[in-house]
């Protein structure tokens, strides 16, 4: 990985695990997270409820802008409660143990490229125990119904 610090955000839908959008940045700004905040939007549709914990980027004017500008209802975790967004942790956990710490990135170029090919995987083929060892994908688009996928 890069020696530079990262911050990451992703839209995640708690029910399936999938991993809506993602993105990376070597800066604390707030705009990679509205960047992956719309991405889902457009992509997936507005959720009834959007959770997210209190760091600053999260909480930001500009990203709850998006989110109320959808009509989507917020859901904020509670100062030290860190158990409250265990499932994105718990994503960023896996992310760090399954692609990141197994490699030796050049740039971010090239860390982009391998978290675009884990989180493919990730929602495509990794089985998850909670979700009867099927995959994100197999949950969200029950019977084959990906028709984003092309």
């Amino acid at each position: 990985m890069p020696s530079t610090a990262s911050a990451c955000s992703a839209s995640f839908d708690w029910a399936t695990r999938k991993v809506l959008s993602w993105r990376v940045s070597n800066t604390m700004d707030t705009s990679f997270c509205v960047e992956a905040l719309e991405g889902a939007l457009q992509r997936y549709g507005t959720p009834k409820i959007f959770n997210t914990d209190q760091g600053s980027q999260f909480t930001s004017d500009e990203l709850m802008g998006v989110l109320k500008d959808h009509g989507v209802r917020i859901s904020m975790d509670g100062r030290r409660r860190c158990y409250d967004n265990i499932f994105v942790e718990r994503l960023w956990h896996s992310v760090k143990y399954e692609c990141v710490y197994l490699n030796a990135f050049e740039d971010g170029r090239e860390l982009r490229r391998a978290l675009l090919t884990y989180f493919d995987w990730y929602n495509k083929e990794r089985p998850h125990k909670a979700l009867d060892r099927k995959s994100p994908d197999d949950v969200y688009f029950p019977g084959g119904q990906n028709l984003l996928a092309a």
